[in-house]
């Protein structure tokens, strides 16, 4: 390994173990509200079925989603951030 790319990793350890103990705060704390899949589902007027199935899901998965018993991630929460700004992009998917 690369002698300043250890010493980075290094200083970055060091910092997480300062900020841990309290002595140090973070640089930024960034948070990201999870998608609320119900609520896109519903400004869509779609049932959970017909949801999962435009999106490449199981309907299994859009309730785990939606009870907060799971929670998307990868591609899924992708679509999920799309569908949010773009409903509109639900027909395309519909169609493919």
């Amino acid at each position: 390994m690369d002698d300043k790319l250890f010493a980075d990793l290094l200083a970055s350890a060091q910092e997480m173990v300062q900020i841990e103990k309290g002595v140090q705060q973070p640089a930024a704390i960034r948070t990201y509200e999870r998608p609320d899949t119900k609520a896109i589902r519903r400004n869509l007027n779609m049932k959970q079925d017909e949801f999962a199935q435009a999106i490449g899901v199981s309907t299994s998965l859009v309730q785990s989603w939606e009870q907060h018993r799971r929670y998307p991630d990868g591609a899924p929460l992708k679509l999920l951030r799309l569908l949010e700004k773009e409903p509109e992009f639900i027909r395309q998917l519909q169609a493919v």
